[in-house]
Formats: structure tokens, sequence, C-alpha cells
């Protein structure tokens, strides 16, 4: 989920059934309009709390994760009263009495969740991040990213990309720059999985016509 800090104007989350514990990622993504995160692992509703600043969410699906709880009510009234702007929870329309209702019977969340603490009292999301990026160099950093994407194509049945083809960048692209491209690329292969046919034929033709454009720049560059 950490690569939709590099998609700041995505509309549509597919992460349905992927171990998701932490929405922090998404709360820079303020075009998001439909979110889907059913049978995830997320444990607290203090977890919407990077949710409220996503002005654009109409649709939630939050079902079936641990935050959940034994209180199907208290749930849906917690979520609604701190998601008011949402049109459908759990694929449930959402009314204007529930919304009221969600005043009284929902709780306010104000803070984000706590993370577990370390010894040096870093939280171990901060502590495990912070260390990643000073102790692995970037090219460990692609070529984990790399075998991900190598993963998610096989899980696809599709080619997979030559190493030497993949790393082709220009001489200018920065290493942020590759880093980027790899974790769209990564982005975009998971979200395919999602897609019944109608939609990876539309997929197919809009990347066809790309490649046709991208042939015809460099025919006039020539």
């Amino acid at each position: 989920i950490s690569i939709c800090r590099d998609l700041p104007n995505i509309e549509v989350i597919t992460f349905s059934v992927n171990g998701i514990s932490d929405l922090e990622p998404l709360h820079q993504c303020q075009n998001l309009s439909e979110l889907y995160l059913r049978k995830n692992n997320i444990t607290s509703l203090d977890e919407l709390f990077y949710l409220k600043t996503l002005p654009r969410l109409r649709v939630l699906w939050l079902a079936e994760n641990p935050c959940c709880g034994p209180d199907p009510h208290r749930y849906r009234m917690t979520v609604l009263r701190n998601l008011p702007s949402l049109q459908k929870l759990d694929n449930q329309a959402v009314t204007e009495e529930e919304l009221s209702q969600a005043l009284v019977d929902g709780v306010e969340i104000t803070a984000p969740p706590a993370r577990r603490s370390v010894e040096n009292g870093w939280s171990e999301s901060t502590a495990s991040s912070a260390a990643r990026s000073t102790i692995e160099p970037e090219s460990e950093l692609f070529s984990c990213s790399l075998e991900e994407t190598n993963k998610t194509q096989e899980e696809l049945d599709m080619k997979l990309v030559p190493r030497d083809k993949y790393s082709s960048f220009s001489p200018q692209e920065t290493d942020c720059s590759r880093k980027k491209r790899n974790n769209v690329l990564n982005a975009i292969l998971l979200l395919m999985k999602e897609l019944d046919a109608e939609g990876l034929e539309i997929i197919q033709q809009t990347v066809v016509r790309r490649l046709q454009a991208f042939q015809k720049k460099e025919l006039q560059e020539e």
C-alpha cells in the first residue's frame, strides 16, 4: 500500500484481501473517491483518521476486517461519524437518517492509531522505515521492487520484463524517477488483477494507442 504515496491523483483503489493493516499511505490521495479494503487486517477504526482528510471519498468497503468488531451498528455509526461524505459503505447506501444517528452513536476519531513502541521510543513503523532508508542501498530497494513486480506478472501469466530492458532509463532520469516509475508499474499490475475481461480490453486498447503514439514520436525525431 506504500505505493499510494507516489499516486496522489489516483481516484479508485482496490486492495481487498491483501493483509493491509495501515492506512497512513492513503492520506495524500486527495482525489480518491472509491476505496475497497474488504478482508484485510485493519484492527482499529482509528485508521479512519487518515481518510478524514480525503475530500472526495464517496465509496468505502471496509467489511470483514477485525476493526468491524462484534457490533455492526456501532462500527457503521463510527465510520459515518468520521466520514460523513460517504454515499456508500460496505456496498450499502448511506441515508440521511444514518448520518444524523451517527452523531449520537458513533465515536469521533481525533488522533491517529498508536503504533507499537520500540526501545528508542519511535513507533515500529517509523523505525522500520528509517532503517530501510538508511541501511539499504538504492540498488537493493530497486531489486526488491523488481522482484515484487515480476511476481505480480507471473500471477497474471504475463511475460517477465528482462532486467536489462526494465532498467534502461535515460541518463537524465534520477533515482527518484526510477523508483516512482517502478512503483507506478507495480500499482498498475496489481490493479489489473481486479479487472474483468471488458476492463482488460480497455487497458489493451489504451496501451496500443500509447505505443503507437510513442513510435510515431520516435520516427519524427529520427
